[in-house]
């Protein structure tokens, strides 16, 4: 019974990992998607997230690199060329494709962690959305990025806030390693929390817009 059992669970544990590492790349993929709503914000994001990668093992990402910083030239604030659903959609596709040929799971964890200040804002404000009964779908201005907007910040601001957090995190993975990251990402979701409630236009007023 034992040898039935065993190769059944086995079997039952790969295909639930193939599972759940397809919904998570989906996730990544639709959550970079989401966050193309600034100013030069995704593609310097990613421009930062994918020079990291090219650093630690993966040169072939570097033409990609500099497409990206010759793009967002055109594309900073005030942008003359925009990104869309179709630039934002590969580049996540490419960032998931990226992150799971890492060498290891704390090699993959790293990288997606670097990503914090994208991926925690979309994570976050589909939570909140889906908490307050809102269909998550639904086209919206209430992401943390936007909301700073709506305060008052500048496109550039928004944007130059966002890349550079990302510029530190990847740092701190080249220098430290994933520990580095995951202790100051949880300092960047800190930060990003107090600019929710001190700063940005309130999920709630901006929910009535």
């Amino acid at each position: 019974m034992l040898l039935l059992i065993s190769p059944l669970s086995a079997l039952t544990a790969g295909w639930l990992s193939w599972l759940l590492l397809l919904i998570a790349a989906t996730a990544v993929i639709n959550f970079i998607n989401f966050t193309d709503g600034l100013d030069g914000l995704v593609a310097g994001c990613m421009l930062v997230l994918f020079a990291v990668a090219a650093l630690t093992g993966m040169p072939t990402l570097w033409p990609l690199v500099g497409a990206l910083f010759s793009f967002l030239l055109w594309n900073w604030s005030p942008a003359k060329v925009f990104m869309g659903d179709v630039g934002s959609t590969f580049l996540g596709a490419v960032f998931a494709c990226v992150v799971l040929q890492q060498a290891s799971f704390t090699a993959a964890l790293g990288l997606l962690l670097v990503a914090t200040p994208l991926l925690a804002d979309a994570c976050i404000c589909v939570l909140r959305r889906l908490l307050a009964g809102q269909r998550i779908f639904q086209a919206h201005r209430l992401h943390l990025f936007q909301r700073l907007h709506q305060a008052g910040w500048c496109h550039a601001l928004v944007a130059s806030s966002y890349i550079a957090a990302t510029a530190v995190l990847a740092i701190a993975l080249l220098v430290g390693g994933w520990l580095w990251v995951l202790g100051l990402a949880g300092v960047v979701l800190i930060i990003g929390l107090w600019l929710d409630q001190r700063v940005a236009l309130a999920f709630v007023v901006a929910s009535r817009s």
